[in-house]
């Protein structure tokens, strides 16, 4: 049975080579190449029509039917999910067609294509930001197409993965400045939690990164070498100020007003050692004088 089994299975194989792709495969004939790769892309054998719009192409290159073959063949590619393949094909067509009645489509499957090789928002966002470009420059060279809305869903999405991506960047320099190194990590935290604040204006994270701040410029003012400590105390009672002014019904008021309270008592202790100092630097310079010789 199993020699019989091989037999059949050997036997359909060579059947099969000889079909009709596979001697439309080997033809030299363009038309017949080029109907053939139209008539796969229609039944939606979509890695056929690629094989032969590859060898079909090159011929008919500058012909009015080339415009039609171009399209089909980034559009098979995107059917086959390849999708930073088909945005390239896609992106050729619209410059080499832009005045065909398919060049709106071609501009807006670029962008598609781009936005659907995009990676979730814990992955580098390089190739997001170019989906983000495509996409910025099809509602822009067509603001009234029918895609337009689709288009505006599809930037809004990935405006959310750059904000996911930006937040929990900040929620891992939060997360280091318990480390070995607070110093470093709680100036980072500053930086970036002012910065995404800027970005990303309208985002839900705000008032939890304004709270942060809060905590953050104390941590950071405490641990300041002495030169620095009074002006970043400061710096943290501008953060609580613009806090409260930011997001009065907060539930992280409270834990703001303790901050603001342990920052206040270390500005007073600081200016306190401060004047000890001046102090005693007044008096010894008194000292030091009064122990001149006066010239007669």
């Amino acid at each position: 049975m199993r020699v019989q089994f091989i037999l059949i299975l050997l036997i359909s194989l060579a059947l099969g080579s000889c079909g009709p792709f596979n001697k439309l495969e080997k033809s030299t004939n363009w038309e017949e190449l080029y109907a053939g790769a139209n008539s796969y892309y229609q039944a939606g054998e979509y890695n056929k029509a690629i094989i032969l719009y590859d060898k079909v192409l090159p011929v008919i290159r500058g012909s009015e039917k080339a415009e039609l073959a171009d399209y089909n063949y980034a559009n098979c590619h995107f059917k086959t999910k390849r999708y930073i393949e088909a945005a390239g094909y896609f992106s050729t067509f619209y410059r080499t067609y832009n005045r065909s009645p398919l060049a709106e489509e071609a501009l807006f499957m670029n962008a598609y294509s781009l936005y659907l090789d995009a990676p979730d928002f814990n992955l580098d966002q390089q190739s997001s930001q170019e989906a983000v470009s495509a996409i910025q420059q099809f509602v822009t060279v067509f603001p009234g197409s029918a895609s337009y809305e689709r288009a505006m869903g599809m930037l809004t999405d990935l405006q959310k993965r750059f904000e996911e991506k930006a937040y929990q960047e900040s929620s891992m320099y939060y997360r280091l400045k318990d480390g070995l190194y607070p110093g470093d990590f709680y100036r980072a935290c500053i930086i970036n939690f002012q910065n995404f604040t800027k970005d990303f204006p309208e985002s839900k994270y705000n008032e939890e990164l304004a709270y942060k701040l809060v905590e953050v410029g104390t941590g950071y003012a405490k641990n300041s070498a002495y030169s620095k400590k009074e002006e970043r105390l400061n710096e943290a009672l501008k953060f609580a100020s613009s806090f409260y002014q930011r997001y009065p019904t907060s539930g992280f008021t409270g834990k703001v007003k303790d901050y603001e309270v342990e920052t206040r008592e270390e500005l007073a202790e600081h200016q306190k050692l401060k004047k000890e100092i001046a102090d005693r630097l007044a008096a010894q310079n008194a000292t030091i004088i009064s122990a001149k010789p006066v010239d007669n």
